[in-house]
């Protein structure tokens, strides 16, 4: 997910749901970071990573990236009522500090 940037116009954000046995740390973030570069390059590198537990979709199952990018760029989320986990946004809205 692309999200403004002071400099660089605009920088990957990235929004990852771990398994069960994983746990979130600082070296993982580094390495799901190594990795994004070798796969795609340092154009990808993503400024943050939120580990979530899970994303906002659509009741056949399809992530809502309008709401990620809204909830990223403080901006108004819009219609909710076709999501099929609004719990999702609430999290989320914590984790990115969302105040709107």
């Amino acid at each position: 997910m692309g999200v403004p940037h002071e400099v660089k116009g605009e920088v990957p954000v990235a929004f990852v749901i771990l398994k069960a046995e994983a746990r979130p740390s600082p070296e993982l973030e580094r390495e799901l970071v190594k990795k994004g570069e070798e796969a795609i390059g340092p154009i990808a590198r993503p400024e943050k990573v939120f580990f979530v537990s899970d994303v906002p979709k659509t009741r056949s199952g399809k992530i809502m990236r309008r709401i990620l990018r809204r909830l990223l760029r403080r901006e108004p989320l819009g219609d909710l009522t076709t999501l099929m986990n609004p719990e999702a946004v609430e999290e989320l809205k914590k984790i990115v500090g969302y105040v709107g």
